[in-house]
């Protein structure tokens, strides 16, 4: 499904923006966008919705196979 392909794209952008914070100190989305701008708060809750996307997802297929 589409949104399932999006939703992980993002989610792995994410999750490398966290590895570049935890590693580094080093926001890739504060310094592209602007810290906290409306483009990286747009970021942000996409990652974060494309995480619960994943999620039940996850789940969905997890009940499908039993």
């Amino acid at each position: 499904m589409w949104i399932q392909k999006i939703a992980l794209i993002l989610t792995i952008i994410g999750g490398l923006n966290w590895g570049l914070v935890g590693a580094f100190n080093f926001d890739l989305v504060a310094f592209l966008f602007g810290p906290m701008s409306v483009l990286s708060q747009i970021v942000y809750i996409l990652v974060g919705i494309s995480a619960i996307v994943l999620l039940v997802a996850s789940f969905y297929n997890r009940a499908e196979q039993k």
